[in-house]
């Protein structure tokens, strides 16, 4: 078996692509999780290798080789799994040992290695990552504001509102009267 790491595929609907992309080539994928996927061959041949990375980079996909890359991959994959797609309200967790005990590293270097190869703090990105879910959730319209500080692990609405106000400018119940939300949103693997 192999294991292949693959860049953007944040989602389920990432999943189901990149599998049909390994299917069309030849490979068969045994699993298939955000940013990884496991095939049964051992030795992909180069040109199966480059017909694969050429369907993936037309899809917006990349295959990743460097260990650090796929370091900084697995970070923004866990962080884009526990708030888009957990509950990180319905229990208090510290990121520092969340992704220290995920990715097997201390977090200084984590922190570090993120800072160091995309230009902004892990911190800064976990946050622009919540303020996406909170623009996703207010433009829903399913929950009040402390229903998404409480699922968002927010100590209060106060501590949102400031942390949504400095990223995008508004405060939410000022974007959310502006109905400018669809224009702000941003696709989950272009925050930066």
């Amino acid at each position: 078996m192999a294991t292949l790491y693959i860049k953007n595929m944040v989602c389920d609907r990432c999943k189901l692509v990149v599998r049909q992309e390994l299917e069309k080539v030849g490979l068969k994928p045994e699993k298939v999780a955000l940013g990884e996927v496991t095939v049964s061959d051992e030795n992909i041949p180069d040109d199966v290798q480059k017909r694969l990375d050429d369907a993936l980079l037309n899809l917006g996909f990349e295959r990743i080789d460097d260990r650090k890359a796929r370091l900084i991959e697995n970070i923004k994959n866990k962080v884009i799994e526990l708030i888009h797609y957990g509950d990180p309200g319905s229990r208090k967790f510290n990121w520092s040992d969340i992704l220290s005990e995920s990715l097997h590293y201390e977090y200084n270097y984590l922190s570090n290695l993120f800072s160091s190869v995309e230009g902004i703090t892990l911190e800064q990105y976990i946050i622009r990552q919540k303020i996406e879910k909170v623009k996703e959730l207010l433009f829903y319209d399913e929950l009040n504001l402390s229903e998404i500080a409480r699922k968002l692990g927010y100590s209060s609405v106060a501590h949102l509102s400031g942390q949504f106000k400095k990223v995008t400018g508004f405060t939410p119940s000022e974007l959310k009267k502006s109905r400018q939300i669809e224009q702000i949103r941003k696709s989950i693997d272009h925050i930066t």
